[in-house]
């Protein structure tokens, strides 16, 4: 199968979050005509697997087949393919997917299991999933954008802060500030202890990261509120309990959740996963370079759930995830799908 085609149909069925229905089925339609034996699990996850189902051993590829919202006409431009999903991160799923079927199964007590896994971009519904219910493998790659040559070794956490404040409706003279100039005075001190916290880290990988998702204001006539999203990036160590007891001691009469988080993660370098990925990029010419994501990923769920080796890996640039302007390089993508063929082959041979 072509691995350009291949992707071009797989970003040309939308599936934003919640909507991955259509490209499960057409997913499930070309994994079997792989060779792939494939199922749909109870919350929409395509698991497709190579190999004996007594196998010793497995390697498990986990991939997304989510994307955030945003319709980009999926069109090829020279060396360039567009489409939203074309780096994040339906280009390393179909990377994925061919090259567990190229790779040569020589082990009667290895098997590949290839997942297409449901809302990375929503909580990873799909993740928390698999790891209640499937058997922790030996071996897990973490389909997400790192670089034909790169191999990602770690992801911050995240924490979400959810804002709420109402106040019975006051004159403007009124000394007391409403309502949205109380959230503003809450997001400056936020910002401001994340600062202190940040002074002296040289790496954005060890900062407190906050983003003001959405703030918005409403009222009545005779009650006025806001409400204010707020996103944390975490760093490795960050307290996350004290951190959220400061917010409280903040909140001025606000009223506070934390709807969801996930840690950060980092996983070590001296593993033979990462070992054969550095000489699989290394015979097809390119020189590895490790990476630590300020994002998070499906990594964040199963890596301490598992705590086997892990790492994330897919072609892409992840400077263009999520923007207007998606696209994958053609030879980017081919050289990715040469260099899982070269590591898969050293795990199971």
């Amino acid at each position: 199968m072509d691995e350009v085609v291949f992707l071009e149909e797989l970003i040309s069925i939308p599936s934003p979050s919640g909507k991955e229905g259509a490209v499960a089925a057409y997913l499930l339609e070309q994994m079997a005509a792989l060779g792939y034996q494939v199922q749909l699990d109870a919350v929409g996850n395509v698991i497709g697997t190579l190999g004996a189902a007594d196998a010793g051993r497995t390697v498990m590829l986990l991939g997304h087949m989510d994307t955030v919202p945003g319709v980009i006409p999926v069109r090829r431009e020279g060396d360039k393919l567009y489409g939203r999903g074309a780096v994040d991160a339906k280009g390393p799923l179909a990377a994925f997917v061919l090259a567990a079927a190229r790779a040569a199964i020589s082990r009667s007590d290895t098997r590949l299991m290839v997942v297409g896994a449901v809302g990375e971009e929503a909580q990873s519904q799909g993740a928390h999933h698999l790891v209640n219910t499937v058997p922790p493998p030996d071996f897990v790659l973490i389909g997400e954008p790192s670089g034909w040559q790169g191999i990602t070794l770690g992801y911050k956490g995240t924490l979400i802060v959810d804002y709420r404040l109402t106040r019975p409706r006051r004159h403007s003279a009124s000394e007391q500030p409403p309502p949205a100039e109380a959230a503003v005075a809450f997001w400056n001190r936020l910002t401001a202890h994340a600062a202190a916290l940040n002074q002296g880290q040289s790496r954005r990988f060890d900062t407190l990261d906050p983003t003001l998702r959405a703030i918005h204001t409403f009222g009545d006539g005779l009650e006025e509120g806001v409400e204010m999203s707020i996103g944390l990036r975490l760093p490795p160590g960050a307290d996350v309990a004290g951190l959220q007891r400061q917010m409280q001691a903040w909140h001025d009469g606000a009223r506070l959740a934390f709807p969801y988080s996930e840690p950060p993660f980092q996983t070590k370098k001296n593993t033979p996963l990462v070992r054969a990925f550095l000489r699989a990029i290394r015979a097809a010419g390119g020189q590895p370079r490790f990476k630590l994501k300020t994002g998070t990923s499906d990594m964040n769920v199963v890596g301490p759930a598992w705590g086997c080796p892990i790492v994330a890996y897919g072609p892409g640039d992840s400077d263009l995830d999520h923007t207007p302007d998606e696209y994958i390089e053609i030879e980017e993508l081919r050289r990715g799908v040469d260099v899982l063929t070269r590591a898969l082959e050293e795990l199971v041979g």
